[in-house]
């Protein structure tokens, strides 16, 4: 699993981006935490995985922000 190093999470919708990324794709939001727990990978925003989380859109989103 990829670590806390590898990427960031928007501040605004928990989307998981790379270091370098300075947009988050999924909100267009520019607050990231480096620091997180645990990744959820949504692949339908239809799910019921999705709708608990508030996910709009298919990505790799982290559970818990520190």
């Amino acid at each position: 699993m990829p670590s806390s190093s590898v990427f960031k999470a928007c501040k605004n919708c928990k989307a998981l981006v790379p270091l370098e990324q300075d947009i988050c794709p999924v909100c267009g939001g520019n607050s990231f935490a480096k620091d997180w727990d645990g990744m959820i990978i949504i692949v339908s925003e239809k799910s019921e995985l999705a709708n608990l989380i508030e996910a709009k859109k298919p990505w790799r989103y982290a559970i818990n922000l520190k």
